[in-house]
């Protein structure tokens, strides 16, 4: 089994920043994908921001130019810096990470979630 665990989360005001963490541990042998996805009240599960099997690392439009997503391959540990929070941005935010076990069977694990808040 793959854990992942987020943390980070919270209230905050508007205009303010949080760092979310998600650590992935248990039967790993290699992640090739790992993202940040997001869920409103109401609304549906969304991708915020993730780095691919390549490098590269996409962004929803809405979070482009405030959110910097970061990946520590040596701790299977990946970021999301939150700058600039508006109401909008309140959700739970998920971990999401794809990849192969060390019996190599291909796995895509979830973290629990953790809540954003931002209000004033």
């Amino acid at each position: 089994q793959v854990q992942l665990v987020e943390s980070g989360g919270g209230l905050v005001q508007p205009g303010g920043s949080l760092r979310l963490s998600c650590a992935a541990s248990g039967n790993i042998f290699t992640i090739y994908a790992m993202g940040w996805y997001r869920q409103a009240p109401g609304k549906q599960r969304e991708l915020v921001a993730a780095i691919t099997s390549s490098g590269s690392t996409n962004y929803a439009d809405s979070v482009k130019g405030r959110f910097t997503f970061s990946r520590d391959n040596a701790k299977n540990t990946v970021y999301l810096q939150m700058n600039s929070l508006n109401p909008e941005d309140t959700a739970v935010y998920y971990c999401n990470a794809e990849g192969t076990t060390m019996t190599m069977d291909p796995f895509a694990s979830w973290g629990q979630g953790t809540q954003v808040t931002v209000s004033s």
